[in-house]
């Protein structure tokens, strides 16, 4: 049998109020989204409006799993305090800890990061990725978070390989997916391997 551990989780950092973002930005975040799906790998977005909300849509009309974190503790919470969809998430978490908190398990629990067109929330999200040496994807589309991403680079004074940018959102994936293929463990293999399970004689 093959191992059942081989659905990468990719998450996808944008805004969720997109109107600084031009023209053309959610049909970016629609393909990427696409992608991301048609890669094999689940989409793992904030549960939010924007950007995100847009990936989601494009991984869910390409068959993909879709994973939402979002910062309130239930359903009503969500929908009704937040404001926020359930719409193209085949599950959502609910972490209770609000936008930061919901940001640093969105960034921990996921595989990679992409980074479309974002606010402040998208920076907190990079900032995590950064710092965890996690593989970042950052899409560029003519909106300044790419600019303010390589700034931040520049000065934080702390070198991380493991970040790569592009304007096409399927060349993006490629190469965010190999970052994340290199850096999984080398006892597990995922590209339809097998992997003897050391409980098999405990079963």
């Amino acid at each position: 049998m093959k191992h059942s551990y081989n659905k990468i989780k990719l998450c996808v950092a944008g805004a969720a109020a997109t109107g600084h973002c031009g023209q053309g930005a959610m049909e970016m975040a629609e393909k990427l989204g696409r992608e991301i799906a048609k890669h094999g790998a689940a989409i793992v977005t904030g549960a939010t409006t924007g950007f995100p909300l847009w990936a989601a849509m494009g991984a869910k009309e390409a068959g993909g799993l879709s994973i939402g974190l979002s910062p309130a503790s239930s359903e009503k919470e969500h929908v009704e305090a937040y404001r926020l969809p359930l719409d193209y998430m085949d599950v959502v978490v609910y972490t209770g800890f609000g936008y930061s908190g919901r940001n640093l398990l969105l960034t921990r629990s996921s595989d990679a990061v992409f980074v479309g067109c974002g606010r402040i929330g998208t920076i907190n999200e990079f900032t995590v990725a950064y710092e965890d040496g996690k593989p970042v994807g950052v899409l560029e589309g003519g909106w300044m978070t790419d600019e303010v991403i390589k700034f931040i680079m520049n000065e934080s004074h702390r070198t991380n390989k493991n970040i790569v940018f592009d304007s096409d959102p399927k060349r993006l994936v490629e190469k965010v997916i190999d970052m994340v293929q290199k850096n999984k463990s080398h006892n597990l293999v995922y590209n339809n391997g097998v992997h003897p399970s050391p409980y098999k004689e405990i079963l």
